[in-house]
């Protein structure tokens, strides 16, 4: 496979400031990590990392073309997936903090819907239609595909694990049930903001 090296710095660059940034993704698995500790958010880390990686693929093996062509089914996808971030947004803010006694019946987000959670992302779409359309001369199709979806599945581990052990090591800190409540609604209010440059017409250029 023969590689454009001028563009492999600046698409793992990109791969790295758009995985480790806050995001819909980023948020969840830190108030995971808060609720639920670290071992018991493993699905979830691996479900959002294999699911946004999968996502891309799609994206280049075919998608992009379909949004190139059908602009309207992009635009109506990112503001479905923008709704759906409210009403997840809305759950966050509005969780009961959790007792002690409750984190064993209490269940974190699974693997299926991490995964299925990408295809809602509007944030996941725009980068992996900018990924695919700015990067995609690295390398001769199909390898330019898979060569993006490896690097943002090696990206997505090390996002996915540092945010949702963050969450766990500020468990100590936020013991206390009015404590966890501020930082669910604050999570709510950043899962919000981190809409507003996605949804902006240039987020997509």
């Amino acid at each position: 496979m023969l590689i454009h090296p001028d563009l492999l710095i600046p698409l793992i660059v990109f791969s790295i400031v758009s995985f480790f940034t806050p995001g819909p993704n980023n948020l969840m698995l830190l108030t995971s990590g808060l609720n639920f500790g670290f071992r018991r958010s493993w699905p979830a880390i691996l479900g959002v990392d294999l699911g946004y990686s999968f996502l891309t693929l799609c994206v280049g093996l075919g998608l992009g073309a379909i949004f190139l062509k059908y602009p309207m089914i992009y635009t109506i996808i990112k503001y479905l997936g923008a709704a759906y971030m409210v009403y997840l947004a809305w759950v966050i803010a509005t969780s009961e903090p959790p007792k002690p006694d409750a984190y064993k019946q209490k269940k974190p987000v699974s693997f299926l819907k991490a995964a299925i959670l990408q295809w809602v992302n509007p944030k996941g779409w725009a980068m992996a239609v900018t990924a695919v359309s700015s990067y995609s001369t690295i390398a001769d199709y199909p390898d330019n595909v898979f060569l993006i979806f490896g690097i943002f599945v090696l990206t997505g581990v090390g996002s996915s694990t540092m945010w949702a052990g963050l969450g766990t090591a500020v468990q100590k800190f936020l013991h206390k049930p009015k404590i966890v409540r501020i930082f669910n609604v604050t999570m709510a209010i950043l899962l919000l903001a981190s809409l507003y440059p996605v949804l902006m017409p240039a987020a997509h250029n």
